[in-house]
């Protein structure tokens, strides 16, 4: 007799979540474990991210903070997950993903699937022949600065998966784990980097 799981996650998905954090490569997180060590153990490590998402138990560690220079000056935060927590992110992207994509406005080119800097260029290119005037917005700290609550309360009322939900808050509240090793609660904001 198998206990059964509160939410059900097939196996399958960790796997193909596995091969796509796989074909991205990147950087070891907090742990500071490779996709190669990852891989020493991969059948017992899915196993366990299978498990923990599936039974509710699925804490992600905090998110590395790597600072990246900018060509303007100063730096941008950039978060870096664990291989293991990028896989477990990578399971609920399938399911969320074609459920708020079609919601998004037409002319947001970032973070989506399809879509590049260099379609937003050629979008851009071809309005300055139609349009006499540009308006520019760069909102500082955008990801730094999200609601933690608005942001749920948006994704509540496009998503009613439970498990997709409770994970995406986790994440949302998982800390920060400074370059000097320091880690600090988030309530606010967004890692970059992360789903």
């Amino acid at each position: 007799m198998s206990a059964t799981k509160p939410f059900e996650i097939p196996k399958t998905e960790v796997w193909q979540a596995y091969l796509e954090v796989k074909s991205k490569g990147g950087a070891a997180g907090v742990d500071e474990q490779s996709l190669e060590a990852f891989e020493q153990d991969l059948k017992g490590n899915l196993y366990c991210i299978w498990n923990r998402m599936s039974s509710g138990t699925y804490f992600p560690p905090p998110v590395k903070t790597v600072l990246i220079p900018k060509k303007s000056g100063g730096t941008r935060v950039l978060g870096v997950p664990t291989v293991g927590d990028r896989i477990a992110q990578t399971v609920v992207k399938p399911v969320l993903e074609p459920i708020v994509e079609p919601v998004f406005d037409e002319d947001s080119y970032g973070y989506r699937p399809g879509r590049s800097a260099h379609d937003a260029i050629a979008v851009t290119r071809k309005r300055c022949w139609q349009y006499d005037w540009v308006v520019e917005c760069d909102i500082r700290g955008l990801f730094d600065n999200i609601n933690h609550d608005l942001l749920m309360k948006a994704l509540r009322h496009h998503c009613q998966s439970r498990w997709v939900l409770l994970y995406v808050e986790r994440w949302l509240k998982a800390p920060r784990q400074e370059p000097d090793g320091t880690r600090s609660e988030r309530n606010q904001g967004t890692p970059q980097g992360v789903l």
